[in-house]
């Protein structure tokens, strides 16, 4: 049976305005604030990417994970700044205490993005309209944190996150932060949409679809399910059919406390070679272990999870002895969990995720100094500690991507 939309949910999507450039103007008021222009991920000198541009930035041509050195060719005047990473963690966590207080259900989706589902408090907030209700907690957030946060509201997650893109006060857009698509308006919300727009559908899919002549949803829509199965099989066409009417069953999931951190990719096209499995595994623990240290943490236990071209969910764990924070590690552990389930079951995998759970504040977050560390099952060294947070004071000082592993440049 196909999914269909529910016109009782009430989903929004919290999204912090130019997050990155937002704080840095609140740590640095004297200097990156008087600067009308400001490019937040680097310096002039490195070869780092843009982590977040300002608006003014925007209307030249910058983008978020542009080249600093592309980004400062198309607007010269662009101040740059390192990104204020513990400032940053500070005000997210300031910004998810006022929406727990005015929603029930509330998942983080990112430092600067919360999914809300505000189902059954019609009663709560007086019947009032649900983009009234955004506006409310729209000010809130701005008044208790002085950040400003952008709302994009409808019936599924899927649909609040375009929503959100449309709600951004742009300069020239005339948005005033909150679009909401009204039940039953999904589809046609989503026929304004090109293909590359929509959340999963990637570079290589997209390629697919445009030789088929399709680069918008209208595009699709002009097509019935049996055909778009001859052409793309199956499973991706009535995927790709629920996208472009925006319907999606996806539920808003409230972790509390984090327990755990995860970091997961699902792939546009099935991946078959171990190599590009690797790849892929490799990026996902960069990002999950340098996460971990920048919330101060430790993990003991290591999860990889796979999801099989026919949609089998298989993952395999390992708890070691003592907690541990090193990407060498923790990439050594999943790389064997990996090669345990490919070995168990060599098919084509549509997902593939990393969990670090067994979480603890890690007394050494905040130090660089070496330690006495005894040999354990995990068998990270001081040297591993050391060359972590080191790797982090550089991604701190040129952005996310001004250091990467060899294989993911």
């Amino acid at each position: 049976m196909k999914a269909t939309a529910s016109p009782q949910r009430r989903i929004l999507l919290a999204d912090a305005d130019a997050f990155y450039v937002a704080v840095a103007r609140l740590v640095d008021p004297d200097g990156a604030g008087k600067e009308p222009l400001l490019i937040v991920g680097g310096s002039r000198e490195s070869r780092g990417v843009v982590c977040s541009a300002s608006w003014e930035t925007r209307k030249f041509g910058v983008r978020s994970a542009m080249p600093i050195s592309r980004a400062l060719r198309l607007c010269p005047q662009a101040m740059c700044v390192p990104v204020p990473r513990k400032a940053c963690t500070a005000k997210s966590h300031e910004i998810r205490q006022v929406i727990d207080r005015l929603a029930p259900i509330v998942e983080g989706a990112s430092i600067d993005e919360w999914y809300l589902d505000l189902g059954g408090t019609e009663g709560v907030y007086h019947q009032e309209p649900l983009a009234t209700t955004a506006h409310r907690i729209r000010d809130a957030v701005k008044r208790e944190t002085g950040l400003s946060i952008s709302i994009g509201g409808g019936t599924n997650k899927l649909v609040a996150k375009l929503a959100v893109e449309r709600a951004k006060p742009k300069p020239g857009t005339g948005a005033d932060g909150v679009h909401i698509v009204e039940p039953g308006d999904e589809a046609v919300f989503l026929a304004t949409f090109t293909l590359a727009e929509l959340p999963l559908v990637g570079p290589k899919f997209q390629q697919r679809l445009a030789a088929l002549g399709m680069k918008t949803v209208p595009d699709v829509l002009q097509y019935d399910v049996p055909t778009l199965k001859q052409w793309l099989g199956a499973r991706e066409a009535e995927w790709l059919w629920d996208r472009v009417r925006g319907v999606s069953l996806a539920e808003v999931e409230s972790h509390g406390e984090a327990k755990s951190i995860s970091r997961d990719e699902t792939f546009s096209e099935d991946l078959h070679a171990d190599k590009d499995l690797e790849r892929e595994l490799l990026a996902l623990v960069t990002r999950g272990a340098s996460d971990l240290r920048q919330e101060g943490l430790t993990a003991q236990t290591v999860t990889v999870r796979i999801r099989d071209m026919d949609f089998r969910t298989r993952s395999a764990q390992r708890t070691l002895d003592t907690p541990v924070v090193s990407d060498r590690v923790i990439l050594r552990i999943a790389h064997e969990l990996l090669c345990k389930l490919r070995k168990a079951r060599r098919v084509p995998a549509r997902l593939l995720g990393v969990q670090l759970s067994s979480l603890a504040q890690d007394p050494e977050a905040d130090q660089l100094a070496l330690f006495a560390m005894g040999a354990t099952l995990s068998d990270e060294t001081d040297r591993d500690r050391v060359l972590a947070k080191a790797v982090d004071k550089v991604r701190e000082r040129f952005g996310a991507k001004g250091i990467l592993p060899a294989a993911l440049t």
